[in-house]
């Protein structure tokens, strides 16, 4: 008996000493977070995209409250190297300090299933300057009242039949880290230089032969790097194909022609204009290169997968040698059939 009361005792001190690690989950109901879409972010820029997932591990229906605006239901602290807290951002200021009534759903997660979300870091947090830093997000089940945070405890409610029931509050996640780099470097053009994703490099034309030069473009695009599949490509140049746009940008001022060329960049990136040069090619072959001095052509054969069968296509791509260097200026293709 004596022995028991030992090891009951050892038991208790060490469940009361055991450090709780970091985002650890609660009553087997885990927060985890991770980028959406992660890709270079600058200090101005696109929306830093942070996936924000509860997942249930306990034997239990998990419920919780969501707000429609999920400033009410999420919070996220971002932290400098040396510890300093970011201050939150003026528009989450504005949402949590308005006079307003706050919409909300009940969610229900099952034992085993996750239910995720995503939410834009600047609508909460300020990012005024360059570094690294460590994110961290908060759910709070029973929502965020007036400027406080209020974590009511909440039921893990059990299947029909169970009264058993597991008490869960506040859910922190585990930390992920957040580079921010300065100011993008505008280029001659005033478009933003293209940056190297894996190394984090300025992208600079080469001295590439034609045929390399489209080489470099089609494995950028097979690899989904956007900023290589760009660098050869006139996107002045090719504006002029289209007769309505050529029109549009004899009229255009230097600001708005830029307007243009950055608008042309974001239909490729969505594949809403010219999208047969976007479209992901599963293998390529460079047939023939022609070039003088001034202008060359390379013909290169692309297939495309395309559920149970493979599109063919001849693309031919016309090149203009300009500042010691290759570039893309316009495109042709011809549909050669399927296999």
């Amino acid at each position: 008996m004596k022995k028991i009361t030992v090891l009951l005792t050892s038991l208790i001190l060490l469940s009361v000493i055991a450090p709780c690690e970091e985002g650890a989950s609660e009553n087997g109901i885990e927060l985890g977070i991770r980028f959406f879409d992660r890709r270079i972010y600058y200090i101005a820029g696109d929306p830093i995209l942070i996936q924000l997932t509860i997942t249930n591990n306990s034997p239990f229906t998990y419920r919780f409250k969501l707000a429609d605006d999920r400033s009410f239901s999420v919070d996220f602290d971002v932290r400098t190297v040396s510890n300093r807290r970011l201050e939150d951002a003026d528009l989450l200021i504005r949402r949590r300090t308005e006079h307003q009534q706050v919409f909300f759903r009940e969610m229900a997660v099952e034992p085993g299933e996750s239910f995720s979300f995503v939410e834009d870091l600047r609508n909460y947090v300020r990012i005024t300057d360059s570094g690294s830093f460590v994110v961290k997000a908060s759910v709070y089940p029973e929502l965020i009242r007036g400027n406080n945070a209020i974590s009511s405890n909440i039921t893990v409610a059990a299947g029909s039949g169970n009264s058993e029931a597991a008490s869960v509050g506040l859910l922190e996640s585990t930390r992920i880290n957040l580079s921010v780099r300065p100011p993008v470097i505008p280029g001659p053009d005033g478009i933003p230089l293209e940056m190297d994703i894996a190394t984090g490099a300025v992208l600079v034309r080469q001295r590439l032969a034609p045929d390399q030069v489209v080489e470099y473009m089609l494995e950028g695009r097979q690899r989904s790097q956007w900023e290589r599949f760009f660098l050869y490509l006139d996107l002045e140049e090719m504006l002029s194909r289209d007769a309505v746009r050529q029109r549009r940008w004899n009229a255009e001022s230097e600001e708005g022609r830029r307007r243009m060329v950055e608008q042309f960049r974001q239909e490729l990136r969505n594949s809403t204009t010219d999208g047969t040069i976007s479209i992901i090619p599963t293998e390529y072959t460079i047939d023939r290169t022609q070039y003088n001095n001034f202008e060359g052509t390379v013909i290169a054969t692309l297939r495309f997968r395309n559920n149970n069968f493979t599109e063919i296509k001849r693309y031919t791509y016309y090149l203009r040698f300009k500042d010691n260097v290759w570039t893309i200026v316009d495109y042709s293709v011809m549909n050669l059939g399927t296999e």
